[in-house]
């Protein structure tokens, strides 16, 4: 099992991209994030991947400080020990990793030290939405700039909800200043006033990803969110195939919402917090 880095996006595409467009949903996250690459939207990355006589048998990328994605395509034991002693060897921290439970615990395991589960996924896909599902008040619109202090706010307050992370004001400010930029935002307005957003993410060749979904405390079970979602998922799958969705499974409300709207689940990955070494 030989292992090799990739400093060039262009050539890592060329090797990784037939191998995830065969199951594009499933790892609909990993493609995404590539993509972001490409773009430009990171400027630190390290892409990896294991490789044998009979070709490709694991991807990884890691964009930090997010968590590692770690893809076996095949039965190849041992994988996510060489995966792990290479992303040691060269010195890169791996804060947590993200994948299906096997490959996740595997390489937790290669990793060493406590493991924390941070999210217990639900992978959602969609192709069609319901039809007749009730309708909360209101309408949606693409978020603008005067939207941002608002949405800074309620991004924070998403992390906070989520536990995906602890954002400054100044990185709250430039994501949403970035994801509005690229009208990525969407927002559901009742009697003028401004009740849930989402947005869309990481576009593939067929699909689309849905994520950011949130409404404040004061205005749930009013049905903003599932309204704001299913008419969105519905407009963006003009465009697209499918669209996708990670949820939280602890999260019950919120999984029979999107399952009312017409997500079915087609996967459970985890996401698995890791220890550091001193120094890392």
């Amino acid at each position: 099992m030989e292992w090799k880095w990739y400093q060039e996006i262009g050539s890592y595409m060329e090797k990784a991209r037939p191998l995830l467009e065969k199951r594009e949903d499933l790892y609909s996250l990993f493609l995404g994030v590539l993509g972001q690459i490409e773009q430009g939207r990171y400027k630190t990355f390290f892409l990896g991947l294991a490789e044998d006589g009979q070709g490709v048998a694991a991807l990884a990328l890691i964009t930090p400080p997010h968590p590692l994605q770690l893809i076996v395509l095949r039965e190849a034991p041992g994988v996510e020990l060489v995966a792990a002693a290479e992303f040691r060897e060269a010195g890169i921290a791996v804060p947590g990793v993200i994948g299906d439970k096997a490959t996740a615990d595997s390489f937790a395991s290669a990793w060493g030290g406590p493991v924390e589960v941070a999210m217990d996924q639900g992978l959602y896909r969609i192709d069609a939405v319901q039809k007749k599902l009730p309708k909360s008040t209101g309408s949606w619109r693409v978020a603008n700039r005067l939207d941002a202090p608002l949405l800074v706010e309620w991004y924070q307050l998403f992390a906070e909800d989520t536990g995906i992370g602890n954002p400054s004001q100044e990185e709250a400010e430039e994501k949403i200043a970035d994801f509005i930029s690229r009208k990525e935002v969407f927002l559901w307005e009742d009697e003028g006033r401004v009740v849930s957003c989402m947005k869309k993410a990481r576009p593939s060749k067929h699909g689309i990803t849905v994520s950011f979904v949130f409404t404040p405390k004061e205005l749930r079970k009013k049905g903003y969110a599932r309204t704001l979602v299913a008419e969105v998922t519905e407009e963006l799958l003009n465009e697209y195939e499918f669209a996708m969705l990670y949820t939280d499974l602890s999260n019950g409300t919120s999984n029979k919402i999107y399952r009312e709207i017409g997500y079915e689940q087609i996967a459970n990955p985890v996401h698995l917090k890791l220890a550091q070494l001193e120094g890392e």
